[in-house]
């Protein structure tokens, strides 16, 4: 006699594990891009001694105005592509976890 917990038949995988390596995939794509897109971001960063942002006109004096927005633009974009790497870190964490 079958209890209610043995199926009849070939289990049939859940959708979760159908999309699974589909996404696993896709967001160590995104980590990839991501940490690359952010390592260069942080190198255009001006340091003490200016950063590879003097290459693209970030060497000129500060008393210039487009400077510092500019300076303040890359801050931001340097946090939102930061944000978005760690959610990818977190994501395929928890995706390996339970898959």
């Amino acid at each position: 006699m079958r209890g209610p917990a043995e199926s009849v038949g070939p289990r049939r995988p859940s959708e979760a594990e159908e999309v699974g390596p589909a996404v696993v995939m896709g967001f160590s794509i995104a980590l990839i891009v991501f940490s690359l897109l952010l390592m260069l971001l942080v190198l255009m960063h001006k340091g003490k001694g200016g950063g590879l942002s003097d290459m693209f006109g970030g060497g000129m004096q500060s008393s210039v105005g487009g400077s510092s927005v500019a300076e303040r633009n890359l801050d931001r974009i340097t946090v939102v592509v930061g944000l978005l790497w760690f959610a990818c870190i977190v994501v395929l964490g928890l995706l390996v976890k339970v898959g």
